[in-house]
């Protein structure tokens, strides 16, 4: 007979599991979190947890949080959904938030804006300066092509499907996913207008921190992406880290660094003023 054969062995058995820790989980309550960014107090944390390789993650932050992602091995791949959490119905929009400012590669200072015109998040820090806005997130099929399999429950698990279980805890679903921002795997177009990836690995701890602008759901998945030539399953484990912060000011050099970028400032502050 197994130890959870009858009720009380079973309760017995998920009680004797207290206390347990393994690498990917998240930390609760987030203050118990350790090994804090600089001049974070522990009382200001609103989330903090370890995404395994393949995993996903999805959590509502406020106004003024910050938000930072570390690639804490090396060779983790994030694919990020942005919505406001208010309503959903408006959500990050990857095409506008290159031609509204004028670049295809986002780093520090950069916006994410959303299809209402408004800014989502700004891009506070950004130690990897290996992103990618063109590619969107593998699915079943590209799984399967390159591993075999890519169910949403076996070995290689996709990162649409990985979208599809955070945007559920809020109500959404499928026709929700929009395009993503893919953060750590650098994507370049060349000359000849070919697409080029560089997937590293690279060092670890390399980190970005977004300023969340309004308040947002975020959906994380650390699946490896879509375009990444290893014929393994590469990716590793994903930290995300967020804290309460001040609202940003008027007198923000991000807010104030382009006649576009203040405009979509402006929109949002007056969502805020109604």
């Amino acid at each position: 007979m197994s130890d959870t054969a009858t009720p009380y062995a079973a309760q017995a058995h998920a009680r004797a599991q207290a206390g347990t820790r393994v690498e990917a989980m998240p930390t609760v309550p987030a203050r118990a979190a350790v090994d804090l960014p600089p001049g974070v107090l522990a009382g200001d944390l609103v989330w903090d947890e370890i995404i395994a390789p393949g995993g996903y993650a999805s959590r509502q932050i406020a106004r003024g949080s910050r938000l930072r992602l570390t690639d804490l091995a090396g060779d983790a791949s994030v694919s990020l959904l942005i919505f406001n959490a208010e309503r959903p119905i408006e959500r990050l929009n990857i095409a506008d938030t290159l031609k509204v400012q004028w670049n295809g590669y986002l780093g520090p200072g950069r916006l994410l804006l959303s299809d209402m015109g408004r800014v989502l998040a700004s891009l506070v820090e950004d130690e990897a300066g290996t992103h990618d806005a063109f590619c969107g997130a593998s699915n079943q099929a590209s799984n399967a092509r390159k591993y075999g399999d890519g169910f949403n429950h076996g070995a290689h698990p996709n990162a649409r499907d990985r979208f599809s279980l955070g945007v559920a805890k809020f109500g959404l679903g499928r026709k929700d996913i929009h395009p993503c921002l893919n953060l750590f795997k650098a994507v370049r177009i060349g000359q000849g207008g070919e697409t080029v990836i560089d997937v590293g690995p690279y060092a670890p701890g390399r980190f970005v921190t977004l300023r969340a602008e309004m308040d947002l759901i975020v959906v994380l998945a650390n699946c490896p992406h879509v375009l990444d030539p290893r014929p393994d399953y590469a990716v590793t484990p994903l930290r995300a880290t967020a804290w309460r912060g001040a609202v940003t000011p008027q007198d923000d050099p991000i807010r104030n660094a382009t006649p576009e970028g203040l405009r979509a400032f402006l929109n949002v502050e007056d969502y805020f003023s109604r």
